[in-house]
C-alpha cells in the first residue's frame, strides 16, 4: 500500500471513529437516565396541575335520578313512577356481610387503598388508545366516579379525569359513604339502578332483606349485568355467573369476612322471574294522584315529589281495595255496555272507604283506569251531593237545639208538614220545593222524613235552624267552600254545591266518630333520605256535639233499614243516606257501620268530558237512584270489606229516645214532575255545582229489598216493612195496600212499622 492510500484509511478510520464517539457520548447512561428524570417531572407536574384544575364536578342528573316507591300499608309495592328504576337507600339498611360481598367482587382492598389502582388504570388507558376496547381492574372509588360524577365513555380524556377525581373522592368523602354510591348507583340489569330496586327486580324483597347468597348473585351481576341474568342466560352465562357467585363467596371466607362453614352451606339463589313493574293504570294511577296531592297539601312541592326519591306509604288496604273494585266491576260494569251503547258510556264511577276511628283511607275507587278516564271520580267536586247532604241541616239543628215556626225543639219525633211544593215559612228567599213524583206526605216526624228523603220537609228545617249555620256546620264536618253555596238560600238543603265522594266519606266519618273531625288521610308516611312528611292526625276536634252526631247516626239507620237505602242492608248495623241530583246526572249512597264510611257516586258525563250527561236508561231502565246501584255497589263492597259481616254495634248517646209516631200516606198520587217555579233556583240545562234547583228525588230504591231475620224494627222474617209474604202482619192482621213506609192506602197504619225509629236503639237489619 502506498503512502496515499494510507493516509486515506487513517483518515476514513478516524472519521468513523469520530462519527462513533458522538453517539455513544449522546446516548449515555446518564443523559438517558436525566431524560427520564425529565420526563417523569414533567408529568408530575402535569399530574398536579390536573390536580388543581380538575374539580370535583356535580353528580350527573342520571346519577341522582330516582323512583318514586307507592306501597300499601302492608309494605307490599304499589308501582314505582319516573323514569329510572332507582331508589337510593343508606348502607346501614343493607346487611353487612352483603357489603362485603360487593367489596369482595370488585375491590378487596378497597378499605386500605387511596382509591385508585395506577397498574389497571395504565391497562386501561394501554387498551383504549390502541382500540383493545374495555378494560376492568377499576376499584370501586373509580367505578363509583365514573358512575356518580361522569359517564360510560371509553376515552383517555375521561380515564384521566376518573384517575384524579378518584383521589380527591377517596380524601374528601369516608369509605362507607363511596361504598353505598357504589351500591346505589351501579346498573344491575332489568331496568334496575341501586341495590334496592335490583332485590326488588330480582328477589322481590327490600335490601334490607338480603340473604348473603343473593348478595352475592347481585354484586356478581355488576361485570355483565345482561349476561348474567339467570332468566335470560344462556348455560355459558349461567356457568360464568355461577363461577362468579363463587369466586365472590370465596374472596369472603379468605379475607375473613364470612365464616367457612357458613359458606359451605350456602346454595346459588336462583333468582326468580322478570315481572313487568305495575303501572298507572287501572286505580293505581288515582291511588298515586290523590297521595301526591295530599303530599302537596302538606307543603312537599309537586317539582320535589317529581324529582323522586320518595317511599310513600299509603294507607290503602290491598284486600279491601280489591273489593271495592270488584264490587263497582260487579254491580255496575257487568251491567253496561260501554263500546255498544253511547248512553252506557256515560255512567262514571267514584267511590271512597275511610276507617271512622283513624281517618285512613283503606280503598279508593276512581273510574274505569286512569289511563282511559284520566279524571279521579273519587275527588272531583263538579257534581253536587244532592239528598245526601240533608243530614248535614239535621246535625245543625240538634247540635244548635233549633227549633219550628212554632217553637218546638227539632228532633227526630217533631212533626213537619210533607206536603210538594209547600212554600217554606220565615224566609226572604220564596221556595216551594216539590218531592219526587209530587207526592204529599202530609204530617210527618223528621225520622220518617230522612227514611224518604221529603224535600219540603228539609227544605222548611234549613230556614228553621238557618242556612248560614248550615253551611258552618258542613264546613266544620270536612266539606269545602266554594261556588255553589247560597248560603242564604233553602235551596241548600237540597245538596246543591259540589261535593267529592272523598268529602262526603270524611262528612259521614266525622258522624260515625261521634262528631270528632274526621279527615280521610291515604298517606301513612313519605320517606326521602333527606326529608320527611309531617302527615298531621287526622282525627281532629270536636266538631259537633256526639249527641248530635249519633242522633243524626239513629235517623239514617232507619234510611238502610226502612226508607230509600234498603238495598245497603246486610249483615251488619249500618246508616246512610241516599241521593239523587236534579236531572238525575249524579246518584249516591253514602254509608257507614261502625267499623267502616264508604261513599259511592255514579256521574253522568259525555264521553268527551265536556259536560254532564243524563243517567236516565243506563243502569238500570228510568232514571237512577242512589238507593239502586250505589247501594247495591255499597253493600257488595261493606260485606267483602268486613269479611261477610259484623255484630259491631253503634255506641250511641242521644239527644231523646226516639218514638213510634204514626204517618199518613200521600193525598194524591203522584204527578208528572214539574220544573221548579223560583227563577233564582232553576236549573240550568248543564248543571253545574252552583245550580240551584228546587227540588231532589226521593232517591226510592229499585226492585225489592233484601230482609234479614231478626230485625229489630218489628218487621216479620218475611218483609221490612212488618208484613208477611202473603199479606198479613204478625199479629193476624191483614196488610193488603201497604205501602213501603208503613202506611196504608187508606189512610191508617199498620203497628211496629213507622219510620224505622222503634227503640231509640240502632236496627240492625
Amino acid at each position: 500500500m502506498g503512502r496515499a492510500e494510507a493516509r486515506q484509511a487513517r483518515q476514513r478510520g478516524a472519521r468513523r471513529a469520530k462519527k462513533a464517539g458522538g453517539i455513544r457520548r449522546f446516548f449515555t447512561w446518564k443523559k438517558l437516565l436525566g431524560s427520564f428524570f425529565v420526563l417523569c417531572l414533567l408529568g408530575m407536574g402535569a399530574f398536579v396541575v390536573a390536580y388543581l384544575l380538575v374539580p370535583v364536578p356535580e353528580a350527573n342528573a342520571q346519577a341522582e335520578m330516582q323512583s318514586n316507591v307507592y306501597k300499601y300499608k302492608d309494605g307490599r309495592i304499589l308501582t314505582r313512577t319516573g323514569t329510572v328504576n332507582r331508589e337510593i337507600v343508606g348502607l346501614e339498611k343493607i346487611p353487612k356481610d352483603v357489603q362485603m360481598a360487593f367489596v369482595a367482587a370488585e375491590n378487596k382492598t378497597f378499605f386500605e387503598d387511596a382509591g385508585v389502582d395506577l397498574k389497571g388504570t395504565a391497562r386501561g388507558l394501554l387498551n383504549t388508545v390502541t382500540g383493545k376496547g374495555k378494560q376492568g381492574g377499576s376499584t370501586i372509588t373509580q367505578q363509583y366516579v365514573k358512575n356518580y360524577y361522569l359517564n360510560q365513555d371509553q376515552t383517555v380524556s375521561r380515564k384521566l379525569k376518573e384517575l384524579v377525581i378518584s383521589l380527591k373522592v377517596d380524601r374528601e368523602k369516608s369509605k362507607n359513604e363511596i361504598l353505598a354510591g357504589y351500591i346505589n348507583t351501579s346498573y344491575y340489569g332489568r331496568g334496575a339502578y341501586g341495590i334496592q330496586a335490583a332485590a326488588q327486580a330480582y328477589y322481590r324483597k327490600d335490601a334490607g332483606k338480603l340473604t348473603v347468597a343473593e348478595g352475592a348473585y347481585l354484586a356478581a351481576l355488576l361485570q355483565a349485568p345482561s349476561q348474567y341474568d339467570w332468566a335470560v342466560a344462556t348455560d355459558t352465562g349461567k356457568k360464568l355467573v355461577t363461577e362468579r357467585w363463587n369466586y365472590v363467596l370465596n374472596n369472603m371466607v379468605g379475607e375473613n369476612w364470612l365464616d367457612a362453614s357458613t359458606r359451605a352451606g350456602l346454595k346459588f339463589p336462583v333468582p326468580k322471574a322478570p315481572k313487568a313493574a305495575p303501572g298507572m293504570e287501572g286505580q293505581t294511577g288515582y291511588l298515586v294522584e290523590a297521595a301526591n296531592a295530599e303530599l302537596e297539601r302538606q307543603g312537599i312541592s309537586e317539582d320535589r315529589i317529581k324529582a323522586g326519591g320518595w317511599t310513600i306509604t299509603l294507607n290503602i288496604d290491598e284486600k279491601q281495595q280489591k273489593e271495592l273494585t270488584r264490587a263497582v266491576d260487579d254491580q255496575l260494569e257487568a251491567k253496561l255496555d260501554r263500546k255498544g251503547d253511547k248512553r252506557d258510556a256515560t255512567v262514571q264511577a267514584g267511590a271512597v272507604s275511610v276507617d271512622p276511628k283513624t281517618g285512613h283511607v283503606v280503598a279508593l275507587y276512581g273510574g274505569v283506569g286512569a289511563t282511559e278516564h284520566w279524571l279521579s271520580n273519587a275527588t272531583r267536586r263538579d257534581y253536587q251531593p244532592a239528598s245526601t247532604f240533608k243530614p248535614v241541616v239535621l246535625a245543625t239543628a240538634l247540635d244548635n237545639g233549633s227549633e219550628t215556626q212554632d217553637g218546638e225543639t227539632i228532633g227526630l219525633n217533631t212533626i213537619y208538614d210533607g206536603t210538594s211544593k209547600r212554600p217554606v215559612e220565615g224566609s226572604d228567599t220564596p221556595f216551594d220545593p216539590e218531592n219526587e213524583d209530587d207526592r204529599d206526605y202530609g204530617r210527618v216526624t223528621v225520622q220518617k222524613a230522612t227514611n224518604s228523603s221529603i224535600n219540603s220537609v228539609y227544605a222548611q228545617m234549613i230556614v228553621d235552624v238557618g242556612p248560614p249555620k248550615v253551611k258552618q256546620t258542613a264546613l266544620d264536618l270536612g266539606m269545602k267552600d266554594g261556588k255553589g253555596w247560597p248560603a242564604d238560600r233553602p235551596a241548600m238543603s237540597l245538596g246543591t254545591m259540589g261535593a267529592s265522594p272523598w268529602d262526603m266519606a270524611g262528612v259521614y266519618a266525622t258522624l260515625d266518630n261521634h262528631g270528632k273531625r274526621t279527615s280521610p288521610t291515604i298517606v301513612k308516611s313519605a320517606e326521602h333520605r333527606d326529608d320527611k312528611a309531617d302527615i298531621p292526625d287526622p282525627i281532629g276536634d270536636q266538631v259537633i256535639s256526639r249527641e248530635a252526631a249519633d242522633t243524626v247516626t239513629q235517623a239514617m239507620t232507619g234510611v238502610v233499614a226502612n226508607g230509600s237505602g234498603r238495598n245497603a242492608l246486610g249483615d251488619y248495623h249500618a246508616a246512610g243516606k241516599t241521593g239523587t241530583s236534579e236531572n238525575n246526572n249524579a246518584a249516591w249512597f253514602v254509608g257507614y257501620t261502625p267499623e267502616l264510611v264508604t261513599a259511592v257516586g255514579l256521574f253522568g258525563e259525555k264521553t268527551d268530558g265536556t259536560g254532564y250527561a243524563s243517567l236516565n236508561d243506563t243502569v238500570n231502565p228510568g232514571r237512577a237512584n242512589g238507593g239502586g246501584v250505589p247501594a247495591q255497589i255499597w253493600k257488595q263492597y261493606t260485606t267483602g270489606a268486613l269479611d261477610g259481616g259484623s255484630d259491631t254495634k253503634f255506641d250511641l248517646e242521644l239527644l231523646e229516645p226516639v218514638q213510634q209516631l204514626p204517618t199518613q200516606t200521600p193525598t194524591q198520587e203522584p204527578t208528572e214532575t214539574e220544573k221548579p217555579k223560583d227563577p233564582d233556583d232553576k236549573p240550568t240545562k248543564t248543571q253545574k255545582p252552583d245550580d240551584k234547583p228546587t227540588k231532589t228525588p226521593d232517591d226510592t230504591p229499585t226492585g225489592t229489598p233484601p230482609t234479614r231475620p231478626g230485625d229489630s224494627s218489628g218487621a216479620d222474617e218475611g218483609t221490612t216493612d212488618g208484613s208477611t209474604t202473603d199479606g198479613s202482619t204478625t199479629d193476624g192482621s191483614t196488610t193488603e195496600g201497604n205501602t213501603t213506609d208503613g202506611s196504608t192506602t187508606d189512610g191508617s197504619t199498620t203497628e211496629g212499622t213507622t219510620d224505622g225509629a222503634t227503640s231509640g236503639r240502632p236496627v240492625k237489619p
